[in-house]
């Protein structure tokens, strides 16, 4: 079969390995129909993630049809459709029991990092029962998509975690696809504000039609905190009661949600978290960052972090099914398989290109 092999650092190989084999009673063997890239599979593919080892199969991330099954999977037969999850889940260890799937004993995320992933004609699932999602009839697979990783992980890492309520102002820096990703997923709590910050004005753009109601480039104001109190000074008004704040009391946002990864984009959700608010990190960072806890521990705020564990997979297709949600809207390029290392190309240089999601489609 075809796939998309990491070969070493800076290399990637689209090329035929044999097809994956039932190795467990509770595996299965998926034929893929649609797949897509993360940017995970770009650092891989530049050798940052070591744990990755030469040979491996990228991609985490896939819509695909039940081709054989172990003797002890129950809750799935030959010729399901299914959601491939990103994270890979015994469903009994002491960390799947706490919702901690991403930290299974036996599995979390394996798929084109430790075991061999979904970019490629087949995939070999462990532990089914627990790491694949049947889907019903008639869902774009386009939408589907977005439910392997990106719409989970903005709405576990992010939302959640961030406890966003009713009125809540929210600051989502990254206009990524995760970034966008929180963006919807945020909208079903009833936000006062959800300001999008990132220095692509295309991105931006994109930000607006899906629902935010402000937006900030870094590049083109003053200050970024200014900004966000200019923005929020209406509600920061109701919530004084009339107390005239001095310049040193700027109010900012009762949630900042970090979507890209770096120093400068978690310091600026330090910068802007208002007193008793949450700041989310989704980003994954490969650099050290600098906690602002001199000034951070006088406002009651709380941090969190996190690795998708996918819980919500099913809620969050029980919502695409009833229109309360619309993922596709993030896909902005479609592919042949064939055509997988020009996706590769056109997803790796977003900036110029626009691209926010490829999709990949298999014959």
């Amino acid at each position: 079969m075809k796939a998309l092999v990491y070969s070493g650092a800076g290399l990637r190989e689209f090329k035929d390995v044999p097809k994956p084999a039932l190795l467990k009673p509770t595996d299965a063997i998926i034929k893929t129909t649609s797949t897509t890239i993360c940017g995970t599979d770009l650092h891989i593919s530049l050798g940052d993630v070591p744990a990755c080892k030469p040979g491996t199969v990228l991609g985490h991330e896939a819509i695909g049809i039940i081709e054989s099954i172990g003797n002890d999977v129950k809750n799935f037969v030959k010729g399901d459709k299914v959601i491939i999850s990103c994270i890979t889940s015994c469903g009994n260890c002491y960390y799947c029991l706490k919702n901690l799937q991403s930290h299974c004993l036996d599995g979390g995320w394996i798929l084109g990092h430790k075991i061999n992933g979904t970019q490629a004609e087949y995939t070999r699932i462990p532990h089914a029962d627990h790491s694949l999602i049947k889907v019903p009839a008639g869902i774009p697979d386009k939408a589907l998509l977005m439910l392997s990783d990106i719409l989970p992980t903005g709405y576990e890492i992010g939302i959640l975690s961030a406890k966003i309520g009713k009125g809540d102002s929210v600051a989502i820096v990254g206009a990524g696809p995760v970034g966008l990703a929180c963006l919807l997923t945020a909208q079903t709590f009833k936000p006062s504000k959800i300001i999008m910050i990132d220095m692509d004005d295309n991105r931006l753009a994109t930000s607006k039609a899906l629902g935010a109601t402000d937006t900030v480039n870094p590049k083109k104001v003053a200050s970024v905190s200014e900004e966000i109190n200019k923005i929020t000074s209406n509600i920061t008004a109701k919530r004084t009661n009339g107390v005239i704040l001095q310049d040193d009391d700027l109010f900012g946002v009762d949630v900042a949600i970090e979507c890209v990864g770096i120093p400068a984009t978690f310091d600026t959700c330090q910068e802007i978290i208002a007193p008793g608010g949450r700041i989310a990190n989704v980003g994954v960072h490969g650099k050290k960052v600098d906690l602002q806890l001199q000034d951070l521990w006088i406002k009651n705020i709380g941090i969190t972090t996190g690795l998708v564990s996918a819980f919500s997979t099913q809620e969050l297709l029980d919502r695409i099914i009833s229109g309360d949600l619309d993922p596709k809207k993030l896909v902005t390029h479609t592919f042949k398989f064939s055509d997988l290392e020009t996706a590769y190309d056109i997803f790796s240089h977003a900036a110029t290109t626009g691209a926010i999601k490829t999709f990949i489609e298999l014959d």
